[in-house]
């Protein structure tokens, strides 16, 4: 199973080429979109959320990830088993934090090459195809050799907000299994205490809660705490 995680846009003409490439080299492997709207060129915040989702994912996928604003400069394309889980893209960061923590992991150079490398879409031209050669289990023909990510922002939590979704719930980079439950905090004069549920609140009320994800997310029941606090990914928490 490959699952695809970017920031081309669901409504661009990226990811069609892209799974293009990989039907075309992993015929019969399924493909699942876990997301396409990762926040443009922040590839921090991106590696927090990756690193959130990576823990739900079955041993034995491949995820093809890339968030890759330095696309054809000096950074290199890896391959990284982390916990029986492969992640193909560019060694920016982006696999960094679910690499460090992860229980086994082993980082890869990827040696091979296509015919033609444009310069601006390795995510179709050297990635898919890496993707689809790991689904198909032809790890030799990947041409890997082992390497340290030249690029890691370690395990440690993101203050920031890494993703809005179109509700405008704000997801965080902090995991809610360190946050007590008694915390509140004030943000551009809001207060946002602990809720468990939407309905725990009245409507349109700011909240904070543990999402799906097991972080912490800024929400409003039946409102957009987008909206209401002014802040987009990117935002550091206060």
């Amino acid at each position: 199973m490959i699952f695809l995680f970017t920031d081309f846009g669901a409504t661009d003409i990226y990811v069609g080429q892209v799974k293009a490439v990989l039907h075309q080299r992993a015929p019969g492997v399924p493909i699942v979109d876990l997301l396409h709207d990762a926040p443009p060129f922040n590839v921090k915040a991106g590696a927090h959320l990756l690193a959130a989702l990576a823990a739900r994912l079955p041993r034995g996928s491949v995820t093809l990830a890339v968030v890759d604003p330095g696309v054809g400069g000096e950074r290199e394309a890896v391959a990284v088993n982390a916990d029986g889980r492969w992640f193909v893209g560019p060694d920016n960061g982006l696999i960094s934090v679910l690499a460090a923590r992860a229980a086994g992991v082993e980082a890869y150079s990827i040696g091979w090459k296509p015919e033609s490398l444009t310069a601006s879409f390795h995510g179709r031209d050297l990635f898919a195809p890496v993707a689809a050669i790991l689904a198909g289990g032809q790890r030799k023909s990947a041409k890997l050799k082992k390497v340290t990510l030249a690029v890691t922002f370690g395990p440690d939590d993101l203050a920031e907000i890494i993703y809005a979704d179109h509700y405008g719930n704000l997801v965080t980079g902090v995991r809610a299994a360190s946050v007590p439950r008694d915390w509140t905090l004030t943000i551009n004069g809001h207060e946002l205490a602990y809720a468990r549920v939407y309905s725990d609140v009245p409507p349109g009320q700011l909240f904070w809660c543990e999402n799906s994800l097991g972080l912490v997310e800024f929400a409003a029941n039946a409102a957009s705490a987008q909206e209401l606090l002014g802040f987009a990914p990117g935002s550091r928490m206060p």
